[in-house]
């Protein structure tokens, strides 16, 4: 694991599952770590398992004011950000006629929008750093690689965080901030 110890993240969907274990092995490597998510007994939870090194904040991803919030909440525990996992989503199977319009759009603002937010709201931060780089880890899924049947609304979303990481990463990388999509399988 690259050296972490200090390092400032803001972990979406933090409070369960994957999250979760982000923010354990973050913690435990010496980062200071803002669990962000919607559940907050659950995320204070965790934040309680953890001790110091990290806090919990209620976070709607697909509000850009909550994430302007979450940002200065974390400069003001721990300093600049400097690392950002992208982890909150959601998705289950449903075939094309299956959704509604409705719930298509959530799946968009969660997965896909709640993402660029996120990108967006921490690049004032990162540009704050006094030395060494910063890091976005956007999670995405080998439904962003693949398509599978069933999941119309989770492909599109993930498909389309695999091409706005890949984006990014060209815009951002010359000012030291690395941008990457991480595609795990079923979990």
């Amino acid at each position: 694991m690259a050296n972490i110890e200090g390092k400032v993240v803001i972990v979406t969907g933090g409070a369960r599952g994957m999250g979760k274990s982000h923010c354990q092995v973050l913690a435990k490597g010496g980062a200071k770590v803002v669990l962000a998510d919607v559940l907050d007994d659950e995320g204070q939870a965790v934040v309680n398992g953890i001790g110091a090194n990290a806090r919990f904040f209620h976070l709607d991803v697909t509000s850009e004011d909550n994430w302007k919030k979450c940002v200065a909440f974390a400069e003001e525990n721990f300093g600049p950000v400097t690392g950002l996992v992208n982890n909150a989503g959601i998705g289950y199977p449903k075939p094309l006629d299956g959704h509604s319009e409705e719930e298509f759009r959530k799946f968009v603002d969660i997965n896909q929008v709640g993402v660029f937010l996120g990108m967006k709201s921490v690049l004032p931060s990162m540009r704050k750093r006094k030395s060494g780089g910063a890091s976005i880890v956007n999670i995405s899924s080998t439904a962003g690689l693949r398509a599978i049947s069933n999941a119309i609304a989770y492909i599109a979303t993930k498909f389309a965080v695999t091409g706005m990481s890949k984006s990014a990463a060209l815009d951002l990388g010359p000012e030291g901030i690395r941008v990457n999509s991480v595609h795990p399988g079923t979990i």
